[in-house]
């Protein structure tokens, strides 16, 4: 009798095992002639050689899949465990789920629900940097963060850099309490809540620790070069021209860039000019550098927030 040991890593073992190791439980009932443990991030083996190496190959199909929708459930493994690999083949090569960006949470597909979120994706599959611009609720944010994530699982890039300007309302963040995380993390909120969505919280928490995801002021940015990375900056309009410029000059080799903002929301201090408005006007006939404008028939969130969208754009257009 032989014993192996498989290791998982990058996963979340608790995740993959299920509750009282139910993973491990119908395992067992796919292969009773080996002895399976599981101990932490690992699992032992017990059995004879040809079967171990059957039963390693479907393991690694299992953590292949789990680490892609973020799930299992028994139909799953019931599927990769008896499977032949032919409808995987068939899958691929019918294009099924071509539009699905990433699997989230849960397994959640997530992928462009509107005709501008789908030029977002296409844009960048042709360009290095995207200006995507448009009201909130138009899930222009959301859409660059499930592309830099799946840039990341595709090992496109080796991080992902999340940066907003840190401008308050009303409020000067040293006079806030706490230290300079407390005070930052209301504002870097939403770009947490779309990863979140999209990435299991261990693992989330993980890449955060290493610096694989970094999530920082845009003040940050200042003297670095950012390379094989992707780069989103929101809330693009409460910058100035100087910290546009600034920040636009921090691109590296391999690095993929996509500012977001709204026109709309300005909270700059008046008779400033927004960096945004500027950097859509000089940059607009580079080649590589691409623009979108959403509007309010892009808008995802509750009906009211199209209605209230519109209705403020007649005011504003009197």
């Amino acid at each position: 009798m032989t014993e192996r040991i498989i290791e998982l890593t990058e996963i979340d073992p608790n995740d993959f095992f299920g509750a009282r190791n139910s993973t491990i439980t119908q395992l067992k009932t796919y292969f009773p002639k080996i002895k399976i443990v599981a101990r932490g991030n690992k699992l032992k083996i017990y059995g004879e050689s040809d079967l171990l190496d059957e039963f390693e190959k479907r393991i690694e199909m299992l953590i292949k899949y789990f680490n892609k929708y973020n799930k299992l459930d028994d139909n799953i493994i019931e599927r990769l465990v008896t499977s032949t690999g032919k409808e995987e083949e068939t899958r691929k090569s019918t294009g099924k789920g071509d539009d699905i960006l990433v699997h989230g949470v849960s397994g959640k597909q997530i992928k462009p629900q509107t005709a501008n979120q789908r030029k977002m994706v296409s844009l960048m599959q042709k360009n290095d940097m995207l200006f995507a611009v448009g009201p909130a609720g138009t899930g222009k944010t959301y859409t660059a963060v499930a592309l830099a994530v799946k840039a990341l699982k595709e090992k496109d890039v080796r991080r992902i850099i999340l940066t907003r300007p840190a401008v308050e309302s009303g409020e000067n963040l040293g006079f806030l309490p706490g230290d300079l995380k407390e005070k930052l993390d209301p504002y870097m909120q939403p770009l947490y809540d779309a990863l979140r969505d999209m990435i299991p919280h261990e693992k989330l928490e993980s890449h955060i620790e290493k610096g694989i995801i970094q999530i920082a002021p845009l003040a940050f940015m200042r003297g670095r070069t950012l390379d094989n990375a992707f780069v989103i900056l929101d809330e693009a309009q409460n910058t100035t021209h100087n910290q546009m410029k600034m920040f636009l000059t921090r691109m590296g080799k391999h690095a993929k860039f996509i500012i977001t903002g709204d026109p709309g929301q300005i909270d700059l201090p008046r008779k400033q000019v927004s960096g945004l408005k500027a950097s859509l006007l000089t940059l607009k006939d580079i080649d590589g550098i691409a623009q979108v404008f959403l509007d309010d028939k892009d808008v995802v969130r509750h009906k009211l927030v199209r209605k209230i969208i519109t209705a403020y754009k007649s005011i504003e257009t009197e």
